[in-house]
């Protein structure tokens, strides 16, 4: 890392533009993934984990990445905004939904479930992934969470 450090700074004392803003970074086998085109992490976790193929991204909630706000909406402007969220990571590792193997979907009550299937279907173009949904307690205004496990061969 040092030796990273110092290769950046000699660069930029020789005048030589450094690119900063792919956000992925490397250690102990596992690449963190971050992008700007999805809401940043609220608390100590990564957007997406990369390991070997298999890419593991965090719970996205209904935020839009501009604001860090949660939209406005119901149901599906809230389950469109998180899979747009998960997409943005998924784009940044290269990968995309055809790769996702997992699912595990958060949502506040479960008279929405339907609606958020209207939603989430649009995604995936081959096979849906193996998937669990809970009800539970969101963040203070979401009414879904989604996370995601992706692979490629």
């Amino acid at each position: 890392m040092q030796k990273l450090i110092l290769i950046l700074i000699s660069l930029n004392l020789l005048g030589c533009e450094v690119d900063f803003s792919t956000k992925i970074k490397t250690g102990n086998k596992k690449i963190v993934i971050a992008t700007d085109k999805a809401p940043e992490a609220v608390g100590p976790y990564s957007q997406g984990i990369l390991i070997n193929n298999t890419l593991y991204l965090a719970g996205q909630i209904a935020l839009d990445p501009a604001t860090r706000t949660i939209i406005s909406g119901g149901i599906k402007e809230q389950t469109k905004q998180v899979m747009e969220n998960l997409g943005a990571v998924l784009n940044e590792a290269g990968y995309d939904f055809d790769d996702v193997v997992q699912a595990q979907v958060f949502i506040s009550d479960m008279e929405n479930y339907k609606a958020m299937n209207e939603v989430y279907t649009k995604y995936f173009d081959q096979a849906h992934p193996a998937r669990a949904a809970v009800e539970t307690v969101l963040f203070p205004g979401a009414l879904i969470e989604i996370m995601m496990t992706a692979q490629k061969p």
